[in-house]
């Protein structure tokens, strides 16, 4: 069941929203080679729980810490280790998410680290405006599925292929509420979007095949060719008007042109 949220509840999720949206910010400056992926757990964690607020994946179904970090051909859910350490070249996705009084915001972006190459920035680019795509139909009165395809036609005409069977989904008092939202598929299905649906939408990649393959972890996703995968997500609200994309700072829309 799809549920909306009022005034008051989305005003809650936009501050924890603020917070997640912050910490994305500032780590395109603290992603570098030399650090590891525990680092950038660690770092997440300490200012997630500075503002008063609780890392939402920490335990969730078990999952062992506050932040997803996943390396190269990694789509999702990649563990922090300690001795996994960030090379030039490499890619990674962050996906972070932040709980404040009982609403959750979700979000996640790809990062070079150091100089990467023309390829990796051109797919975590095309992953990026493959966002912007759909959240031109997180209006009132828009089907569901006319995000998925917008999304589809955005990555596959760059050459890429889009991941099946992962997807967005609607967020809010828990991590994962419905209506779940793939990230491919024909326009006009679905249900209709109404005002005060709250989405977290997330386009994931992969440079070659959209096919995957789970890890022994039984957490961590890789694209089936080892081929690089790039991941970006935020929590969309929808209104009366203009979406309300509230994990993403303006400062980073600028940084982007």
């Amino acid at each position: 069941m799809i549920t909306l949220k009022s005034a008051g509840e989305i005003k809650t999720m936009k501050k924890a929203a603020g917070v997640t949206a912050k910490i994305l910010y500032d780590l395109y400056d603290h992603v570098e080679p030399g650090i590891s992926t525990k680092d950038i757990d660690d770092y997440v964690e300490g200012l997630i729980l500075k503002e008063g607020m609780t890392p939402s994946f920490k335990g969730y179904n078990g999952f062992p810490a506050s932040t997803c970090v996943s390396v190269n051909e990694e789509i999702v859910h990649g563990i922090p280790d300690k001795n996994r350490i960030l090379k030039e070249g490499d890619i990674v996705s962050i996906d972070i998410g932040t709980t404040y009084n009982g609403f959750v915001s979700d979000a996640a972006r790809t990062y070079g680290v150091g100089r990467i190459s023309d390829d990796a920035a051109r797919l975590i680019r095309t992953c990026r405006d493959s966002f912007f795509e759909g959240s031109k139909y997180c209006r009132e009165g828009c089907s569901l599925s006319d995000i998925s395809h917008a999304i589809q036609e955005k990555a596959e005409s760059e050459g890429f292929g889009v991941v099946r069977d992962l997807v967005g989904h609607g967020v809010g008092k828990v991590m994962h509420e419905d209506p779940q939202i793939p990230n491919y598929g024909a326009a006009g299905k679905g249900p209709k979007l109404v005002a005060g649906m709250t989405l977290a939408i997330e386009p994931m990649i992969n440079f070659g095949t959209y096919k995957v393959v789970y890890m022994k972890d039984h957490w961590t996703i890789t694209s089936a060719d080892k081929s690089l995968s790039a991941h970006y997500e935020n929590t969309v609200v929808i209104t009366k008007g203009e979406p309300e994309i509230i994990t993403l700072l303006e400062e980073e829309l600028s940084f982007y042109g």
